[in-house]
C-alpha cells in the first residue's frame, strides 16, 4: 500500500449506510400512509417554513456573502449567485409551492389498468411509491423544499444533497421540514453534505431506487458512471428558439426576448436563437438592439453578421449552456436546417418553433428530440409547476420512466395485484385447460378483496 493511500472513512461510511437503511423502512412506511396524512404534513411544512422566515433568510444570506467572495475570486458564476438568493418573496413561493403539491390529486393508488383473466381472477395494475428516492442538486435551496414536498406526496423516502454554496440554507430549510413532519416515519427525509458520503450513497443500490442529479453534465456523467442504481436526470439546457419565414415577427421578437432575458440563470432558458434566411434582414435589427439593451452579449455566425454588427460564433458556442446574458444566432436556410442544428447541438431539453404555417409547426415538433417542444411560445415554460404538476424533482432528457419536468407522476412506479377465488394455474393447463377470457374491465378500481366484498 503506498503511504498516498487515503483509508475509507468508515464512520461516514457506517452513518450514510445506516441513512439509507432508515430511509429504507421509513420508505415502506410512508407507501400506507393515506392521503390524508400526507397533505397534512405538507401544510405543515408551509405552515414551519413562513414561520422560520427570518431564520432562513439568515441563513440564506451567509451563504449568499461567501458566494459573492467566491464570484469576486473567479470561483463561482453570477448565475449561480442568482440562484442562491432567497428572499422574503420567495419564502412564501416555496410555501406555497409545498401547497400546491398538497392540492395535487393522489397520484397513489390510481388503478392504471383492470383484466378479468377469468371469471372472479382479476389483475390490476396500481400506482405506487418508487421508494427510496436519491437526489443531488446545486445551488438553489429551494429545490430542496420542492424534492422533499413531491418525495412526500408520492409516497417516498427522499435522500437529499445540496451544493456546498448553499449549505446554510440547505440545513435551515432541512430543520423546518423535519420539525413539521415530526409524525412521520423517522427517516423519510434524509440530508448529507459530505461528496464521500454521495460516493457510498451511490453504492447501495440494495436500498437506495432511483438517483436524481441536477448539475453540470460532467457531475451527471460522474454519476451514471459510478453507480448501478438507476439514474435520472439531465445535464445542460441547451434550448433553442427558431423564427420561421412565416412566423409573426412582433410575437418573435417578445418570444425570443422572454426566452433569453426573462430568467437566463436557468437551464430552460434559450440559448441559440435560429433565423430563416428570409426574415433575418427585417428581424435581427430590432431584436438584437432589444438584446444589447438589456445588456445580452451577442454571437453569430457569418450570415447574422452581414445582418447585425455581434461578435463571431465559434463551434463550441453552438455547444455552451451560457447560464447567463449571452446568446448565440444562426441564420439558417429552412425548418429543415433548423432541425438538423437542434438535433446535433440540443441537449434534448426544451426547444420552440415561431411560425403561423401549422405543417411548418408539426415537422419541427415532430422532428426535433427533446424532452418539451414549443409552438409559439417561450422555452421558460418547461417548467413542473407551469406545466400544473406543482413542482419539480428535475428536468429528465431521457426516455425512460419520465421525461420533461418530473412531477408526482414520475415518482411513482406500478404493481400488478392479482384478486382471485381459490385460481390455480394447473385448472389452465393440460388438454382439459380452461380458457382466458382476457377482458378489459373499462372503469373498474381495485380495492382490497375486490371481489369478497361484492
Amino acid at each position: 500500500m503506498s503511504e498516498s493511500h487515503t483509508e475509507p472513512d468508515t464512520d461516514l461510511e457506517a452513518d450514510t449506510d445506516e441513512l439509507a437503511r432508515r430511509a429504507e423502512r421509513a420508505a415502506l412506511r410512508l407507501a400506507n400512509a393515506d392521503e390524508a396524512t400526507r397533505d397534512e404534513a405538507l401544510r405543515s411544512i408551509a405552515d414551519v417554513i413562513r414561520e422560520r422566515e427570518s431564520e432562513i433568510l439568515e441563513a440564506n444570506a451567509a451563504d449568499v456573502e461567501e458566494a459573492e467572495a467566491m464570484l469576486a475570486d473567479g470561483e463561482y458564476t453570477q448565475a449561480l449567485v442568482d440562484r442562491l438568493k432567497l428572499d422574503a418573496t420567495k419564502v412564501e413561493d416555496i410555501a406555497s409551492m409545498v401547497e400546491s403539491v398538497a392540492a395535487q390529486d393522489d397520484p397513489l393508488g390510481e388503478t392504471l389498468a383492470a383484466r378479468e383473466l377469468d371469471e372472479d381472477l382479476e389483475l390490476y395494475r396500481v400506482a405506487v411509491p418508487i421508494g427510496v428516492v436519491a437526489t443531488v442538486f446545486e445551488s438553489r435551496p429551494d429545490a430542496l423544499v420542492q424534492i422533499a414536498a413531491l418525495a412526500l406526496k408520492s409516497g417516498n423516502a427522499v435522500v437529499l444533497k445540496g451544493g456546498s454554496e448553499a449549505s446554510e440554507s440547505n440545513r435551515i430549510l432541512h430543520e423546518a421540514i423535519i420539525d413539521a413532519t415530526a409524525d412521520l416515519p423517522d427517516g423519510w427525509a434524509a440530508l448529507i453534505e459530505a461528496h464521500e458520503a454521495v460516493d457510498r450513497l451511490l453504492e447501495l443500490d440494495d436500498s437506495v431506487d432511483l438517483v436524481m442529479p441536477r448539475g453540470s453534465s460532467e457531475f451527471v456523467s460522474y454519476i451514471q458512471e459510478n453507480t448501478q442504481i438507476p439514474v435520472l436526470g439531465h445535464t445542460e439546457g441547451i434550448c433553442h428558439v427558431y423564427v420561421d419565414a412565416d412566423a409573426d415577427l412582433s410575437m418573435a421578437e417578445d418570444v425570443a426576448f422572454d426566452a433569453k432575458v426573462q430568467y437566463p440563470a436557468v437551464c430552460n432558458a434559450v440559448e441559440t436563437l435560429l433565423v430563416h434566411e428570409s426574415v433575418a434582414d427585417a428581424f435581427l435589427p430590432g431584436l438584437g438592439a432589444r438584446y444589447e439593451d438589456a445588456g445580452v452579449e451577442l454571437r453569430g455566425d457569418e450570415r447574422t453578421r452581414e445582418v447585425v454588427d455581434v461578435a463571431p460564433a465559434t463551434d463550441d458556442d453552438w455547444d455552451t449552456e451560457y447560464g447567463d446574458l449571452e446568446l448565440s444566432i444562426r441564420v439558417v436556410d429552412d425548418a429543415y436546417d433548423a432541425i438538423e442544428h437542434v438535433n446535433e447541438h440540443g441537449s434534448k431539453h426544451t426547444e420552440s418553433i415561431l411560425t403561423e404555417d401549422p405543417e411548418t409547426a408539426e415537422a419541427f415538433m415532430t422532428g426535433v428530440d427533446a424532452a418539451s417542444v414549443f409552438h409559439n411560445a417561450s422555452t421558460r415554460f418547461a417548467d413542473g409547476y407551469r406545466y400544473g404538476l406543482g413542482a419539480e424533482v428535475g428536468i429528465s432528457t431521457g426516455k425512460i420512466h419520465a421525461r420533461g419536468p418530473v412531477g408526482l407522476e414520475g415518482l411513482t412506479t406500478y404493481k400488478y395485484y392479482l384478486e382471485g377465488d381459490g385460481h390455480l394455474v394447473a385448472s389452465y393447463s393440460g388438454e382439459d385447460a380452461l380458457p382466458f377470457t382476457h377482458r378489459e374491465l373499462d372503469g373498474v378500481e381495485w380495492t382490497p378483496g375486490r371481489l369478497l366484498t361484492e
